[in-house]
């Protein structure tokens, strides 16, 4: 069974950080790119960052600056180093990894609130 797993969201307060995690099964031998994704109440699913298998990343112009997305080869696993959040950044996170398709991570819920 392939496994994409996130962790490490949580309520935090305006300007504060998070650090996102998606782990990924072995059984997904060879990664292509991997993405995060996320989804606000009444929102359509929106891309946040990407990071290749070259190593190249693109982000939304709405996290430029704020956001990293990151990778450990090693551990087959991913991050998103979340800095200067905002409310406006709520949202639920997914990770998407694709190999010669797409598989979906369950999502974890991100609450910027005081």
């Amino acid at each position: 069974q392939v496994q994409v797993v996130e962790s490490g969201g949580g309520l935090v307060q305006p300007g504060g950080s998070l650090r996102l995690s998606c782990a990924v099964s072995r059984s997904i031998f060879r990664i292509l790119s991997m993405e995060w994704y996320r989804q606000a109440p009444g929102k359509q699913r929106e891309l946040v960052a990407r990071i290749t298998s070259g190593g190249s990343t693109n982000y939304a112009d709405s996290v430029k600056g704020r956001f990293t997305i990151s990778r450990d080869n090693a551990l087959n696993t991913m991050y998103l180093q979340m800095n200067s959040l905002k409310p406006e950044d709520t949202a639920v996170y997914y990770c998407h990894v694709v190999d010669l398709k797409g598989y979906w991570g369950q999502g974890t819920q991100v609450t910027v609130s005081s």
